[in-house]
């Protein structure tokens, strides 16, 4: 069992920036692919990083390269995810999700994480 909690999020005006932290306890954090996913209102939950174990490899959604970070301290049991020129459509409830195994080509998929957080807000104002 893996207990995963975010923090960071908060207002914050058009090209400005915020980090969110997700720290986890529970069980060897070093063993899990880390995800960051968000959800708008009236909209689905959509990905938009993932790390895997070493920190090595991620990825991004589209709409979010080049201007998120994410990161991952496994001495601290926490991944990061540096948020910069953010945009009135980055607002939405930002969680943190892990899973044991790296889907290759499912990765995107909230589905296959098995563990998340209680999410935290970020409004992005124009």
């Amino acid at each position: 069992q893996v207990r995963l909690v975010e923090s960071g999020g908060g207002s914050v005006q058009a090209g400005g920036s915020l980090r969110l932290s997700c720290a986890a306890s529970g069980r060897t954090f070093s063993t899990y692919v880390m995800a960051w996913f968000r959800q708008a209102p009236g909209k689905e939950r959509e990905f938009v990083a993932v790390i895997k174990w070493s920190g090595d490899i991620t990825n991004y959604a589209d709409s979010v390269k080049g201007r998120f970070t994410i990161s991952r301290d496994n001495n601290k049991n926490t991944v990061y995810l540096q948020m910069n020129s953010l945009k009135p459509e980055d607002t939405a409830v930002y969680y943190c999700a892990a899973t044991e195994r790296f889907y290759t080509s499912t990765y995107r998929v909230a589905a296959r994480y098995d563990y998340w957080g209680q999410g935290t807000q970020v409004t992005v104002s124009s």
